[in-house]
């Protein structure tokens, strides 16, 4: 049984990069596509919801009144977009999408208020989106209740009961994230999610192209093992992709200001991993697609359920048990874990080492497979 040769390895690699040469639209992608992305979704996502279009029917023009409308704008959560002087205004405007929120004040706000009755007020949300909806309902809720606290302690200072104080009082830390910026979530998701869609397709079309120009054959007859060729292939791809993900974590942390509060060490040296990882991972579906369209579809029919059932957009926590194994046998679940593990929470290898293994075992299984389908389309 012959040895790994590296000199064979190394002809492959050299011959990888002149063919790489030749194909500038595929090296301008896989330079200029990461930062494409990087920027488009950078600014796209964004799961902050604020400045929600507000509209305001006031029936009881007074200081009471526009002090609530004042409370709900200085929060950033609500904009006021408009007045209006009937219902009819206020359902057109939220039918045509002009706003989302639509707060009544009654006529009778400013008598009750002056006589210190309950005062009741009216919001209309449009409920299609969900995520503004359920912010704009608690954000307003909350609102509400500290507008009635203040009154409530003004009117019992009024009446000689001195100042009212909670009896329980939550102090509330929030740790990684203070801010709770969507964007420093989602900055190290998308720099896992962009190397793995550059780094698949590009390495999907390798042995693929090979058999379309006919090469193919020219490779079979020589000397070179499948693990020699395989590894061959890949090597340079790595080099673009690590080059690529270098550009777009600079990127990430100068231009989006995301810090990483981790070993950039670490960082590196796991992002190689899941870089062989993807690659491998479009070296297999390149021993399997017969045309590059093939490849193309298989490369995207992954890609696209990857996004979902990695964490990416949604939480696992939150998915039915079947849907969480599905997504572990998606490499970019782990390195997601990997690249926020070490962007926010500043954690080692011994918080990471299971997200690691996931990746090593992945990597391990996908490379045998290819060269095992390689082989057999040898032979």
């Amino acid at each position: 049984m012959k040895r790994f040769s590296l000199a064979r390895y190394w002809s492959v690699v050299k011959k990888e990069i002149i063919q790489i040469k030749r194909d500038r639209p595929s090296l301008a992608i896989a330079l200029a596509m990461p930062l494409m992305m990087l920027f488009l979704f950078g600014y796209a996502v964004n799961t902050d919801v604020n400045d929600i279009k507000t509209v305001v029917w006031n029936q009881s023009p007074s200081a009471y009144s526009r002090e609530l409308v004042s409370q709900l704008e200085n929060t950033h959560i609500f904009q006021v977009v408009a007045h209006a002087g009937s219902y009819s205004q206020l359902e057109a405007m939220l039918d045509e999408g002009s706003a989302r929120v639509a707060l009544v004040i009654p006529p009778d706000y400013t008598r009750k208020r002056d006589r210190g009755e309950k005062a009741d007020v009216q919001m209309l949300i449009d409920g299609s989106d969900p995520n503004i909806a359920r912010t704009a309902a608690s954000n307003a809720q909350i609102i509400i209740q500290n507008n009635g606290m203040t009154i409530l302690e003004e009117r019992m200072q009024k009446q000689g009961f001195g100042q009212l104080e909670p009896v329980v009082e939550l102090q509330p830390r929030v740790l990684f994230n203070p801010n709770m910026e969507s964007i420093v979530f989602n900055i190290p998701g998308l720099i896992g999610l962009i190397m793995q869609n550059v780094t698949m397709i590009l390495t999907a079309f390798s042995l693929v192209r090979e058999k379309e120009r006919g090469t193919m054959e020219q490779l079979i007859v020589t000397p070179i093992r499948p693990l020699e060729l395989l590894l061959g292939k890949i090597t340079p791809y790595v080099i673009i992709g690590f080059f690529s993900f270098c550009l777009v974590l600079m990127l990430g942390t100068s231009w989006f200001g995301v810090p990483v509060k981790g070993s950039v060490m670490l960082l590196v040296t796991l992002s190689v991993l899941f870089l062989l990882t993807t690659l491998t991972l479009g070296i297999f579906i390149s021993t399997v697609a017969r045309t590059q369209l093939q490849a193309m579809q298989m490369a995207f029919a992954f890609i696209l359920p990857s996004v979902l059932l990695s964490g990416f957009m949604f939480p696992r926590e939150t998915m039915p048990v079947v849907i969480q194994w599905l997504g572990g046998i998606v490499p970019l679940t782990y390195f997601l874990e990997i690249l926020r593990g070490i962007f926010l929470k500043g954690v080692g290898l011994e918080a990471l080492w299971k997200d690691t293994m996931g990746m090593v075992i992945f990597f391990l299984l996908i490379i045998s497979v290819a060269i095992i389908r390689f082989r057999k389309r040898i032979e």
